[in-house]
């Protein structure tokens, strides 16, 4: 399973279980996530904390699905874990367009979300 969903109250939580992010998976990903929203998910945070590498079809299937919820008033964010940002999230500017934390507890919390704690996950 490359995807896992969690819900916290009002805020869906995708699990991104890829280290690279790539084409070969951004358009199952676009599936996964338009599927969850047009299921009533309009508060999204996507979980990429164990990706390492994230290319740029898969920058742009999370742009058309942060375009999406906003139509729908709602908002994506983003768990990207690292000390440093990703290359291409800089040089594409995308570290501005989406709302970026490095604990998906500082996600949950930026949207009132309190509560269950989510539980701890080991990679490996």
């Amino acid at each position: 399973m490359e995807f896992k969903s969690e819900k916290f109250s009002d805020v869906m939580v995708i699990h991104v279980f890829l280290t690279r992010a790539t084409l070969s998976k951004a358009v199952t990903f676009k599936d996964y996530v338009s599927d969850t929203i047009t299921n009533g998910a309009h508060k999204i945070i996507i979980d990429l904390s164990i990706c390492e590498y994230i290319d740029s079809t898969f920058l742009g299937a999370m742009v058309a699905m942060l375009k999406k919820v906003n139509a729908l008033n709602g908002d994506l964010r983003l768990v990207y874990n690292k000390e440093v940002p990703s290359l291409l999230f800089v040089l594409t500017r995308m570290d501005k367009v989406f709302k970026t934390f490095t604990s998906l507890d500082d996600a949950l919390a930026s949207f009132n979300v309190s509560g269950n704690k989510p539980p701890a996950l080991n990679w490996k």
